[in-house]
C-alpha cells in the first residue's frame, strides 16, 4: 500500500480541537502510563510524523483500536485509523512469529480442526502454556477458545437443509471463529433465518476479514484476503443473493470500515450491502416481512454487553431491541465498557496485564448482574468474559434460536 500516495488529510485529523474528550474515553489510557493516549498518539502525532518520520513512537502498539476514541470524538476525526496507519506506516520491525501464529486464523484453525481432541487438551495444560509463555510471549493465564472437529462449511454441506427450496436469499459470512470454533452459532444463523423464510448461501470463496492481519502489521496478506472478500460479496451480491451477513461485530466491521481505511480496498459500491444478522432481522420485522413467535416457557435473565465495534457501527440497539422483544427475558443492559482482549492483543505476554485491568469494570459489572447468561455480538469478547467471570455468553442469534417456536415462526412465515 503507497501511503505516500494518500491523501494526508482522510483522516481529518486537522479537525482536531485538542479537547481530549478521546483520552477520557480511551480503556488504555486508564491503565497503561506507556501510552500516549489517542490525541498524542493520534493527530497530535500525526503533525509531527508528518515532518519526519523519527517522532513514531513504538508505544501506539498499546492502541487497541476499539475505535471509543472515534466514538467519543465531537469532530469525527479517525483517531484509532490515523494510529493503526502510523503502525502499518512506521514501524519497520519485522512481526515476530507469535503474531504471524496469532494472525493467521484460517491456516491454524484448518490444522486445528483435524487434531481438535489433542489440540484443544493440549492447549489447556499448564506445561504447554508455561512454553508457550517462555517461547512465544503468549501470556500463559490466557485460556485458549476450543477447536470443533469438524468444520461449519462441512456441516452445512452435507447437514443443512435444501437451501434452494426459499424464495427469499440471502449470503452469510460465516468468519473463522464459526468454521472451526463453535459451528453452532452458524448452525443458529441457518434455523433463525430459515424459519422466517429465507435461505441461506455460502461465498463462493471466503477468508478471515483480516483484523487480526492488521493489528499484526501482515498488511500485505490481509490486503490480498480483503480483495478475495470483498469479489465473493460482489459475486454473491450481483447474483441476487445479497445482503452479505454476519453474526460477528468485528467482521463485519472491519469488512465495512477498515478494508477502505487501513487496507485501500475499495468498497463503496457493496459496503451497504454487507450487514448483521440482526440487523437483518430487526428491519424485516419493521417492515412487517417476517413475524416471529416464542416458546411460552421460555425463560432468561440476560445481561448484554456492547462489543466495541458494534458500538462504533451505532447497532448495538438492533440487538437490544430483539432481545427485549422475547417474552421471558429479563433484560440487563451493561454500561458500555471495553472487555480488554481486542483480539489477538489480550493473547500477547506484554499485553496481558493491561487486558485484564481494562476489563474488571466490565467483569465487575456482570458479576454484580448475576445473569443466566451474557449477550454479546462478538466472538473474542466471549472468550473474555468467559475466562474472567463465571457467566456463559452467548451470541443474539443463538438465545433468538433457542427462545423460537420455530414450527410456529414457520407457519406464520408461509401465510
Amino acid at each position: 500500500m503507497d501511503y505516500q500516495k494518500q491523501n494526508i488529510s482522510a483522516n481529518d485529523f486537522e479537525q482536531c480541537i485538542k479537547c481530549t474528550i478521546c483520552t477520557v474515553y480511551c480503556p488504555v489510557a486508564a491503565v497503561n502510563i506507556n501510552y500516549p493516549g489517542p490525541k498524542q498518539a493520534g493527530p497530535d502525532g500525526e503533525r509531527y510524523r508528518l515532518k519526519n518520520p523519527a517522532f513514531y513512537d513504538k508505544a501506539l502498539k498499546y492502541c487497541l483500536n476499539c475505535k471509543r476514541c472515534e466514538v467519543s470524538c465531537p469532530n469525527n476525526v479517525k483517531i484509532g485509523d490515523i494510529i493503526q496507519t502510523a503502525r502499518l506506516r512506521y514501524d519497520k520491525s519485522s512481526p515476530k512469529l507469535r503474531d504471524r501464529i496469532l494472525a493467521s486464523t484460517d491456516f491454524v484453525g484448518s490444522m486445528a480442526t483435524k487434531m481438535a481432541p489433542i489440540v484443544n487438551t493440549m492447549t489447556a495444560l499448564s506445561p504447554v502454556k508455561a512454553g508457550m509463555d517462555f517461547f512465544l510471549a503468549i501470556d500463559k493465564h490466557r485460556q485458549f477458545p476450543k477447536y470443533s472437529g469438524r468444520t461449519f462449511v462441512k456441516w452445512f454441506k452435507k447437514e443443512a437443509p435444501d437451501q434452494s427450496v426459499f424464495k427469499n436469499q440471502v449470503t452469510y459470512y460465516h468468519g473463522c471463529y464459526v468454521n472451526y470454533n463453535f459451528p453452532q452459532l452458524g448452525k443458529d444463523v441457518v434455523k433463525v433465518l430459515n424459519a422466517v423464510g429465507y435461505g441461506v448461501n455460502m461465498l463462493e470463496k471466503e477468508k478471515c476479514c483480516g483484523v487480526a492481519k492488521i493489528s499484526n502489521r501482515l498488511i500485505d496478506s490481509a490486503k490480498k484476503d480483503a480483495e478475495l472478500n470483498m469479489a465473493s460479496i460482489r459475486k454473491a451480491v450481483k447474483s441476487g443473493k445479497g445482503p452479505v451477513i454476519g453474526a460477528s461485530s468485528t467482521c463485519i466491521f472491519t469488512m465495512r470500515d477498515e478494508y477502505p481505511h487501513l487496507l485501500g480496498v475499495d468498497n463503496s459500491d457493496i459496503r451497504d450491502d454487507i450487514s448483521m444478522v440482526i440487523v437483518f432481522l430487526y428491519k424485516l420485522l419493521e417492515e412487517g416481512k417476517i413475524k416471529l413467535a416464542f416458546r411460552p416457557d421460555f425463560k432468561m435473565r440476560i445481561a448484554y454487553h456492547t462489543p466495541c465495534h458494534m458500538q462504533k457501527m451505532g447497532w448495538a440497539v438492533y440487538s437490544k431491541a430483539m432481545l427485549k422483544m422475547i417474552p421471558g427475558v429479563d433484560f440487563i443492559p451493561l454500561e458500555s465498557m471495553c472487555c480488554g482482549i481486542a483480539g489477538t492483543y489480550g493473547f500477547k505476554k506484554e499485553n496481558y496485564p493491561y487486558s485484564q485491568a481494562i476489563g474488571q469494570e466490565l467483569f465487575d459489572a456482570i458479576n454484580a448482574a448475576k445473569p443466566d447468561v451474557v449477550a454479546c455480538d462478538c466472538e473474542t469478547c466471549k472468550w473474555q468474559i468467559e475466562m474472567s467471570t463465571p457467566y456463559p455468553v452467548m451470541n443474539p442469534i443463538s438465545i433468538i434460536a433457542d427462545a423460537l417456536d420455530i414450527e410456529e415462526t414457520k407457519k406464520l412465515n408461509s401465510l
